[in-house]
């Protein structure tokens, strides 16, 4: 549906911003040439999340996700490949025309896209009715002003007001071509047999947006006095929305977050509006439900710190108590600010001006363990009993705490305020921690099996990550095979030796020597990249990095990014002729030892297998078959010394 020079085009800008579409989700910190955070795609304490400007690509070390910045928002955001070119156009300000869909073409939409574009469609029905209707007027927006909210606030978060009528907005979003269906999945049409009922009718509106700003569901609040019905209605479960990995506002916040480096936590809607009209704006919410790892997770992709704030009530006490070693198992920097009794974020917030609330936190919030420790010191007063329990239920909570030293750090502190021998403490933090990992040990052992070993040859396997050894049980040609494509990637259209008069490029020449020896790989990625550079250099000039990094397929973009990754990925050839300041000057030497290299290790591999051929016919007695190896045998070893002379006598490994 777009053209491809709009696709090339809105690539090629995504890839040299590379940085900051990355920034938008992720807090990034210069190391040198590139730029490294905490991977978005997988849990991690240390960061091993990296982006390369000058190469356009991303790599994460620790769970293998690559690619360039294209694939880095189809996967963070799970987008399909035209919204994602969709958003990073409309991010670098890229007209993209489309063709009208026909009702073919949007009957085979993709289900969750359909959901997101109702879903934003309800928003701007909500947001309407609120400003442009009497009924929200006088019911809606004299409500949000009665809690004292400014209109540019309630613009910035898009709330709203659904009308009291039973199906209003059933009603228009059927007028307007939405199916019934996606009504139902998305939660906000109720359906049962012939009635049809609009979920949120009566109520002020609050959306919640995804990481990309995308309404995905909605809260809503009823402001009539019945305690048959729910004060707070939140949308259901859907393909697009799971409570337990959404922050309400975290859109709005993710930048101050990254910039103050902390982050404020806070229970409800209301409590987020309140501190972003006093000024501060690094604070999301939970929207109402249990905390949960994922929500804390989130959270970490932008900074360490967290302060939690919980209302000064009893609840608000258990509930800083649940919090608290989640937040610390995910290796986080928790302190805690318990509100005076009677006040919410809310209402504390509009009291005070930004100068003001940031004072009073800063004064107020406590440390995990002097909150934790002082809190149940209070109620065990002087029970021994109870006091023991305290301390067990602290060392519980620090030996959570996935990083040693502050661990010891608290550990010390404990000691210090509960009056309890440091080596103590240390021994129980250890038995508690052995308990978990024999634990984790069980779940985790691998299960007996019945299935035989894989085969050596013509097997299919995944490119390993970098925190992977290459799997050479399955394909034994792995390493060789990857520094050739790591050349071709790099160098695929620079001649080989620029001093000859017919110049031959990398790419044609590892190409033509591997096909002449019919050398596919065992891994169908490698022949697939191998493929598509063999048809594009056919058709046009390329730059094989940009092919490879703006290449629209996903597998072979992150394949690429992989094989690039590393800053010294030429290292272990180098170290065979000396260091070598650019690679490209050595590629007369080089390329042709690294294919003579994949070469050498293939007849090596025949060799064995003719030798154990021949083993298994001396045992038979087949004399015919056992001359016939024999020949064989002898013509792969002389092509195998042929090779090696040509090596130099020795072999690169």
């Amino acid at each position: 549906m777009i053209d491809q020079v709009t696709v090339d085009k809105v690539l090629e800008t995504a890839n040299s911003q590379i940085v900051e579409v990355v920034s938008d989700y992720v807090t990034l910190r210069r190391r040198g040439i590139n730029y490294l955070g905490n991977c978005p795609f997988h849990n991690e304490k240390t960061p091993s999340f990296t982006v390369s400007p000058h190469k356009g690509i991303f790599k994460c070390f620790g769970c293998g996700e690559g690619g360039n910045a294209l694939n880095f928002v189809m996967k963070h955001d799970q987008l399909s490949f035209v919204d994602a070119i969709k958003y990073l156009g409309k991010k670098f300000n890229i007209h993209i025309e489309e063709e009208e869909y026909s009702p073919e073409q949007l009957k085979q939409k993709n289900e969750r896209e359909s959901m997101m574009v109702l879903s934003e469609f309800a928003g701007h029905f909500f947001g309407k009715n609120l400003t442009e209707t009497d009924e929200g007027k006088s019911v809606g927006l004299s409500y949000f002003r009665s809690r004292g909210f400014r209109d540019d606030i309630i613009e910035k978060f898009q709330l709203g007001y659904s009308p009291e009528q039973r199906d209003a907005f059933t009603k228009e979003a059927l007028k307007q071509g939405y199916k019934l269906e996606y009504l139902e999945k998305t939660g906000l049409t109720i359906v049962r047999d012939n009635y049809q009922a609009d979920r949120f009718r009566g109520r002020v509106m609050f959306p919640i947006h995804s990481l990309a700003g995308k309404v995905i569901a909605f809260g809503g609040r009823i402001l009539k006095n019945d305690k048959k019905t729910a004060k707070y209605l939140n949308s259901p479960e859907s393909d697009i929305y799971h409570k337990s990995r959404v922050l309400y506002g975290i859109y709005h916040a993710k930048q101050e977050i990254t910039r103050q480096d902390r982050c404020y936590l806070v229970e409800g809607y209301t409590d987020v509006l309140s501190f972003h009209q006093a000024g501060i704006n690094n604070v999301v919410a939970s929207s109402g439900t249990a905390l949960t790892s994922d929500q804390i997770r989130l959270i970490a992709r932008f900074t360490k710190n967290i302060t939690i704030i919980y209302d000064g009530d009893p609840a608000g006490l258990k509930a800083s108590l649940r919090g608290i070693d989640l937040v610390l198992a995910e290796g986080m920097n928790v302190k805690i600010l318990l509100l005076p009794d009677g006040e919410d974020p809310d209402t504390f917030a509009k009291e005070r001006n930004e100068e003001q609330l940031t004072q009073y936190i800063e004064e107020h919030q406590q440390d995990f363990i002097k909150f934790k420790t002082s809190l149940l010191l209070a109620d065990a007063q002087n029970d021994p009993i109870k006091k023991a329990q305290l301390i067990q239920d602290i060392v519980r909570s620090i030996s959570i705490i996935p990083d040693r030293i502050t661990q010891s750090v608290y550990v010390k502190e404990c000691s210090t305020l509960l009056k309890v021998d440091e080596r103590v403490l240390m021994q129980e933090t250890g038995k508690l921690q052995k308990k978990k990992l024999e634990e984790e040990f069980r779940r985790n052992a691998p299960r007996p099996s019945n299935e035989p070993p894989p085969e050596i040859f013509n097997q299919p396997s995944s490119a390993p990550t970098s925190q992977q050894t290459p799997n050479v049980a399955v394909n034994p040609l792995e390493l060789e095979e990857r520094e050739i494509l790591r050349f071709l990637v790099k160098f695929g259209e620079r001649p080989v030796n620029p001093d000859e008069e017919q110049k031959v490029s990398v790419g044609q020449y590892i190409l033509h020597e591997l096909k002449q020896d019919d050398l596919l790989s065992a891994n169908p990625s490698y022949n697939k990249m191998m493929e598509a550079y063999d048809a594009a250099i056919g058709t046009s000039d390329i730059t094989a990095l940009k092919f490879f990094v703006n290449n629209s397929d996903p597998e072979l973009s992150k394949l690429a990014s992989d094989l690039i990754g590393k800053e010294h990925d030429l290292s272990r050839i180098h170290s065979k002729f000396g260091v070598v300041t650019h690679a490209e000057e050595k590629l007369p030497e080089l390329v042709p030892k690294i294919v003579m290299e994949l070469k050498w290790k293939k007849v090596k591999l025949v060799i064995k297998e003719k030798r154990q051929q021949l083993q298994q016919m001396e045992a038979s007695g087949n004399m015919d078959g056992l001359m016939e190896l024999m020949q064989e045998l002898t013509t792969w070893q002389q092509v195998l010394a042929h090779i090696s002379k040509e090596l130099g006598g020795r072999t690169i490994v």
